[in-house]
């Protein structure tokens, strides 16, 4: 069999009803690549999902572990290919997707590649696409402009900052960006769709803005050594943004 070229890790808790098509979503990209499933303790119908697809997998936990972070870090671990992702639970990857993160970085020596995101309502229909925008540091300091489920990272690089910082609960993945920005520069930017992130009443941002926001003020501070102002300009609109979409989940 053919070495695998891409680690991908589907962390998942108590999202089964989504879990089905994300692992499809991720069979379905015509790269090789090695999957690991870690539940941490599901309670719905998880464990028949995982069961369902175990034959395909290259490994799976369930059971209690420490954060989504810690359970990356964990898959990650288990792997051993040139290249690495996630994939949330609730999120799935658009055809040939991965294909086109590979080839950017094939192509180049930027430690991560991404690309074009959209939002899906729960049903899968598009609600708006994700704000995707090239490289650049200042923007990334305003808003973080990448979009996780579109994203491959090389394994060196994800070795050398160390992953995922499992004391972050919200913030994780734009730590992580700020950490391969600053040890192995730009990224490579495809302009293609690739990935969607899913918007649900469930999501930990959609419940945590404020704790989301500081965490996120954090990075920035640590790592463009300022917070820009958009950040507290920001905040209050983000709050009627979610009051908002609130209403639309009780529908």
């Amino acid at each position: 069999m053919e070495k695998p070229l891409i680690t991908i890790i589907v962390p998942s808790l108590n999202q089964g009803q989504f879990l089905d098509t994300a692992l499809d979503s991720i069979f379905s990209q015509d790269v090789v690549k090695e999957v690991f499933v870690l539940d941490g303790g599901s309670t719905d119908n998880s464990v028949d999902v995982i069961n369902n697809w175990k034959s395909q997998l290259a490994g799976w936990r369930i059971g209690k572990d420490n954060g989504q972070a810690a359970a990356i870090n964990e898959g990650v671990a288990m792997g051993s290919a040139k290249y690495v992702c996630w994939l949330n639970s609730d999120d799935i990857l658009y055809e040939n997707g991965l294909t086109k993160l590979l080839n950017a970085l094939e192509s180049s020596n930027a430690p991560v590649a991404y690309g074009k995101c959209t939002h899906i309502d729960e049903c899968g229909s598009s609600v708006a696409p994700y704000l995707t925008l090239p490289f650049n540091q200042w923007l990334l300091a305003n808003y973080c402009f990448i979009g996780q489920p579109a994203t491959l990272i090389r394994r060196e690089i994800w070795d050398a900052v160390g992953g995922l910082n499992p004391d972050l609960n919200f913030a994780l993945d734009y730590e992580l960006w700020w950490k391969c920005f600053r040890l192995a520069g730009p990224f490579a930017y495809v302009r293609t769709l690739v990935a969607a992130n899913r918007l649900h009443k469930d999501t930990k941002t959609h419940n945590n803005l404020d704790a989301h926001y500081q965490e996120s003020i954090d990075v920035v501070k640590q790592f463009y050594g300022k917070v820009p102002l958009k950040w507290q300009v920001m905040k209050p609109i983000m709050k009627l943004v979610r009051r908002a979409a609130a209403l639309r989940y009780a529908q």
